[in-house]
């Protein structure tokens, strides 16, 4: 389907950006907006502020379908369909906030224009689309959803950093307010998506894109848990994976680490959990897993304390470099990053902490982790390594020169794997 109009994208981070490039690449013309007015700046002026997207794809995709970025909402109007893709974090208590779902449906409903379609991408909780946002939506432009305008759901599945799939590529899970709804908003995505998967309704999308991500933190937890017990037993965890996944059928290999980071893992599972309260679920599995990945900081804690004391060293007053702050391998994404908890909990027992990250230059402000917003990256040589008591690391990163950090590091606490093939001393090398 050509779309006459506009196509809006509301939230320009790591899924919504992407998704206007896309669908400018395919010929549509594109508004995206945000409340960030840096952002809309930058990228007017084509430039990117997301690593693994350069400023040449924001070029290509205003030469290609016209694709512009503003703050101003009441372009809504001008828009043919709206897609959301803005945060949906943990409140304190590890209770959902949907909080910038519903400000950005208040945000919407003046402006919606009879016909229209709106796409919810936030990741939530089943219900959100056809009670909440419904709600918002209708109360706020008099219009009734699947008769004025037509609602849909449809689970981002963006995976910052991969190479080998783009959006495009990445089958689309789309379910309906109605059987029009899900028709429209399958005629949304058809000119830009290669695979379309309709389901029964928003409901069972919203379970879907849960289910992926509950799947993934029960399994790293399993593997964080099995390396806990085969160190005990003097098997490394990395050598049993490795064999593993040898295997053509029957496993899927998933890696421990320092615990969960990112926008997905850490949160999307505490979203059913707390959904199900409601209807009287246990979710026995997910609570389980939430424990094993949570208490991984500390077991990484007590490695260092034992690195340290190895060298006759206590862990007040050391000087200790952490490896990487973002959440995963070769991105500047830190949301929710373990790299944080472990900072705080290294300063917290006299610790002095530095961070070495290429693709974090300084920490940005954050409603978790505010206490080291402003701190900056700190460059590498052989005499800086060398002046380090140890280095943990926390990421592990492409663009990290291990064979130099390995030749001169006094201690070295690796929770990634990431020294494999470097160490020689392996007296200072401690796996975690």
């Amino acid at each position: 389907m050509e779309m006459k109009k506009p196509i809006g994208v509301i939230g320009l981070g790591y899924v919504g950006l992407p998704l206007c490039i896309h669908f400018a690449r395919s010929g549509a013309r594109v508004i995206g907006f945000d409340v960030d007015a840096e952002k809309v700046t930058k990228l007017n002026a084509e430039q990117s502020y997301i690593l693994h997207i350069p400023a040449e794809q924001i070029h290509e995709a205003k030469e290609a379908g016209g694709f512009e970025a503003t703050v101003d909402f009441a372009q809504i109007a001008d828009c043919g369909a709206v897609i959301i893709c803005v945060p949906t974090p943990l409140g304190r208590h590890r209770e959902p906030d949907i909080r910038f779902i519903l400000k950005t449906g208040e945000a919407i409903a003046p402006h919606l224009q009879p016909g229209s379609v709106v796409i919810l991408e936030s990741t939530t909780y089943p219900g959100t689309t056809d009670t909440d946002l419904r709600k918002v939506l209708e109360e706020g432009s008099g219009l009734k959803a699947g008769v004025d305008f037509y609602l849909a759901y449809s689970p981002e599945r963006e995976d910052p950093g991969r190479k080998d799939r783009n959006v495009t590529q990445i089958p689309k899970v789309i379910g309906g307010f109605t059987p029009e709804c899900l028709a429209k908003a399958t005629a949304v995505y058809e000119c830009v998506i290669d695979e379309l998967i309709p389901v029964s309704s928003c409901r069972v999308a919203e379970a879907v894109k849960l289910t992926e991500n509950i799947f993934r933190a029960v399994n790293i937890a399993m593997i964080n848990e099995l390396k806990v017990v085969y160190e005990a037993m003097g098997i490394d965890i990395w050598d049993v994976i490795d064999a593993a996944k040898s295997k053509p059928f029957g496993f899927m290999p998933f890696y421990p680490g320092p615990g969960l980071g990112g926008h997905c893992i850490p949160i999307d599972p505490f979203y059913l959990t707390w959904k199900a309260r409601e209807y009287g679920q246990p979710t026995k599995f997910i609570e389980l897993a939430g424990e094993i990945n949570t208490s991984m900081p500390a077991y990484v804690m007590k490695h260092v304390s034992d690195a340290l004391s190895s060298d006759d060293k206590p862990l007040k007053g050391s000087r200790i470099l952490l490896l990487g702050i973002a959440y995963k391998a070769n991105v500047d994404d830190d949301r929710e990053s373990p790299a944080y908890v472990l900072w705080r909990l290294l300063e917290d027992q006299g610790a002095t902490v530095d961070y070495h990250d290429p693709h974090v230059p300084v920490i940005r402000p954050s409603r978790e982790h505010s206490r080291f917003a402003g701190r900056k990256n700190i460059e590498l040589n052989e005499t800086r390594v060398s002046q380090y008591d140890l280095i943990l690391v926390t990421t592990k990163h492409d663009a990290v020169d291990y064979a130099m950090i390995a030749r001169n590091a006094n201690l070295i606490v690796d929770t990634r794997n990431a020294f494999k093939g470097f160490i020689e001393n392996s007296e200072k090398y401690f796996k975690a």
